[in-house]
């Protein structure tokens, strides 16, 4: 493609060149044009109904073909690349909408995300600033406001005030759930840290100033040992470092242990190192865990520390009138991460960082004489992010056209095919659950015939065990490649059957609408068909 290209740029003139330039630009498309983006949605509608997940072709054939780092001549043509793209990227790319790919937190997509995205790419608005976003930037206010009364179902009269008030921020949309986290914490750093005497405030004095303005020797961020590792780049970024972020056990089931977290802020006390906040999580990406978070709720409040609860994965359970419960305490939160691509069903780019106090992203507020100035209705005063995309246009009308009885049915239907997949290992003696889920992740784990009465019995060794963990290993792998069915795998430190070691689990995640039972014994019964011609010495 590459030569093809630089050949036709070699034979146009200056002006031929430039012609073929703006036609790329123009919004009236010609016949080329309409036949290339019929065909791509052709292309699309292939992958989609693709159940397998994955080519044979291994990662580093793959790389193979991407080693060129020249920039052809151009300009090239559209159908060409389109060629290159559906031979080279598309026929390899892993189908995270399949059925019976349940391994990770991503899954099919609802249709009208499509033309959507097609609407937000036309549009190209830029939400820093309301002067290349006019409406999309009520809109994203109007959608945050609405997942925000969504978690603390604050009066009506409340929302009348702050959703379109310029001084107010209920929350920031950013890329991810891992721009979430850094952002909520960011502003419990800022205003734990604020300013007072001849002390300017930790975002104009930095950290050290600030440390020794409070009287302390250092800060720290507390949450459990299971917390996501976007928490560590808090850490890092904000200036504590990720040794002072501490990680206090976890019981049997992934929750935080409350005693150790009292011992953990006790220890902070005495060494005077300033706490910026205390982290829950709903929905840990091992096991689905959840935290008590209103025990934890009570603690912060009564340390008059900063509360933030990651609820990255679980924050939709509360869409449950069923489920909703296990998350009590999360409306008592300073801050609350909900990842949109996670349960919410919208494509990556669309976390959201709610904040209880809708004036405490003042604290991070920034300004500049081009852009973003003091006092307008730029939403990129109060984000760590400058330029970006209107993702608000997918959570706005994902709320709008799915609902909440829509998400209510997805949530609940989860859980409940994963109470299926629960019973489905039981019932298999060649596999063994590992813990009782919460949400709907599932933890097991295969034991290979040689080992199986002794699990059975409880009387594994540490070398047993071993020999498990890399078993499961293999398995998962075995599985990936094979293409037809996929479930992750993670390590565990609390499970009781590993006897005290860390336990390799095949790692299951029931989200995908369309995933049936009939899937869910598929993917089991691939397990055990690859496990049947792995060798038991494998795992020794």
């Amino acid at each position: 493609m590459q030569a093809k290209s630089e050949v036709a740029a070699a034979e146009l003139s200056r002006d031929e060149i430039a012609e073929n330039v703006r036609r790329l630009f123009s919004p009236a498309a010609d016949a080329r044009a309409w036949e290339n983006e019929e065909r791509l949605n052709a292309v699309i509608q292939n992958f989609l109904r693709t159940t397998k997940i994955n080519t044979p072709v291994t990662l580093d054939e793959l790389a193979a073909s991407f080693t060129s780092s020249v920039i052809p001549d151009g300009p090239g043509e559209v159908g060409e690349y389109l060629d290159y793209l559906v031979e080279r990227v598309v026929a390899h790319s892993t189908h995270t909408s399949s059925p019976r790919f349940i391994g990770h937190m991503t899954s099919a997509l609802p249709y009208f995300v499509r033309p959507l995205s097609k609407l937000l790419v036309a549009m190209n608005q830029n939400v820093v600033k309301v002067e290349t976003a006019k409406a999309l930037s009520p809109y994203e206010r109007q959608a945050v406001a609405m997942l925000h009364r969504f978690v603390y179902d604050r009066p009506a009269d409340f929302y009348e005030q702050h959703v379109q008030e310029s001084e107010s921020t209920l929350g920031m949309l950013v890329s991810g759930g891992t721009l979430a986290n850094i952002s909520a914490l960011w502003c419990a750093r800022n205003s734990s840290l604020r300013a007072k005497g001849e002390f300017a405030g930790v975002a104009v004095d930095g950290l050290p100033a600030a440390l020794e303005a409070y009287g302390c020797r250092g800060a720290a961020v507390i949450g459990s040992s299971l917390m996501h590792y976007s928490i560590d780049k808090a850490a890092d970024l904000l200036g504590t470092g990720t040794r002072g972020l501490i990680k206090v056990p976890t019981d049997g089931r992934g929750r935080i242990e409350l005693s150790a977290l009292r011992e953990a802020m006790s220890d902070c006390r005495e060494r005077r190192r300033h706490i910026i906040a205390i982290v829950g999580v709903a929905g840990t990406t091992e096991s689905g865990a959840i935290d008590p978070l209103e025990r934890m709720a009570d603690i912060a409040q009564d340390a008059g520390v900063h509360f933030h609860v990651d609820a990255a994965w679980g924050g939709p359970l509360l869409f449950s009138r069923r489920h909703r419960r296990k998350l009590a305490g999360i409306e008592r939160a300073d801050s609350v991460t909900i990842d949109g691509h996670k349960q919410l069903y919208l494509p990556m780019g669309t976390g959201v960082a709610l904040m209880r106090d809708p004036h405490a992203t003042a604290a991070i507020e920034k300004h500049a004489r081009y852009i973003v100035r003091a006092g307008s209705s730029d939403l990129g005063r109060r984000s760590l992010e400058g330029s970006r995309p209107g993702m608000a246009l997918f959570l706005h009308a994902a709320l709008n056209i799915i609902g909440a009885r829509g998400y209510e049915m997805l949530i609940d239907e989860s859980l409940r095919k994963t109470l299926y997949m629960a019973d489905a290992v039981r019932a298999r003696p060649e596999f063994q659950l590992l813990q009782e889920p919460e949400m709907n992740i599932l933890s097991y784990r295969y034991v290979p015939g040689p080992w199986r009465e002794r699990a059975e019995r409880g009387r594994l060794s540490d070398e047993d065990n071993r020999a498990i963990n890399r078993f499961n290993e293999e398995l998962q792998k075995a599985q990936r490649q094979s293409g037809y069915s996929f479930v992750s795998r993670t390590t565990l430190d609390y499970t009781p059957q590993g006897g005290g070691l860390p336990v390799t689990v095949l790692r299951a995640v029931i989200a995908n609408p369309l995933t049936t039972e009939e899937d869910i014994d598929s993917v089991l019964d691939d397990q055990l068909m690859i496990a049947a011609n792995l060798p038991a010495e494998v795992g020794g």
